[in-house]
């Protein structure tokens, strides 16, 4: 089976935190590829983000790894949840292996998300080092009750050989980029 990583977010816009992700969660977890999907927009998140078209345009010609394909994929089928394009994505990609990637940031907000246990319990998550958030696999709620299930750091490259529920965290240089930061300086 094919390993693919699911990098969603807004990437609003793109940036080198995104690619440095990108490249550890492509060797500490052994995938052959990740897919960047660029999310219409975010139900937890107040403001509306740049149109689409131009998010996926400016991520395309940003990331220049050819294991990297920038989708729009929630646009096509009109879903605005994660574990909705989760569902979609393992029913219409059987042969494939998905692992879902987050920064330990949204690992820590992962209970407020809809059907959380649902995407715990259906896909590995790979969860990366994000500043200031190095403690969530020790405070996060859904660390906390899945606890059980979180694989050793040094077995990173085994977590797609497993079923679900399937977790683990890894560290990695951090880069101190961010969307936010980058709309608001206008860089």
């Amino acid at each position: 089976m094919i390993k693919i990583g699911l990098l969603g977010g807004s990437f609003n816009p793109a940036h080198q935190g995104h690619i440095d992700v990108t490249q550890a969660a492509l060797k500490r977890f052994g995938l052959d590829r990740v897919w960047w999907v660029v999310s219409p927009g975010n139900p937890l998140k107040s403001d509306a983000p740049a149109p689409i078209a131009d998010r996926i345009d400016y991520a395309q010609r940003l990331i220049t790894d050819p294991r990297v394909t920038v989708s729009d994929i929630e646009a096509k089928i009109g879903t605005v949840y994660t574990a909705q394009t989760l569902e979609y994505l393992i029913h219409h990609h059987r042969h494939v292996q998905f692992v879902w990637l987050m920064g330990a940031d949204n690992l820590i907000q992962l209970d407020r998300w809809k059907e959380w246990h649902w995407i715990m319990q259906n896909i590995p998550l790979g969860i990366l080092a994000r500043p200031g958030s190095r403690l969530a696999p020790r405070v996060a709620k859904a660390a906390r009750i899945y606890a059980s299930h979180r694989i050793p750091a040094r077995a990173a490259h085994r977590l797609a050989d497993g079923p679900a529920p399937r977790w683990c965290y890894v560290n990695m240089p951090l880069n101190f980029t961010s969307s936010t930061r980058l709309r608001q300086t206008g860089e």
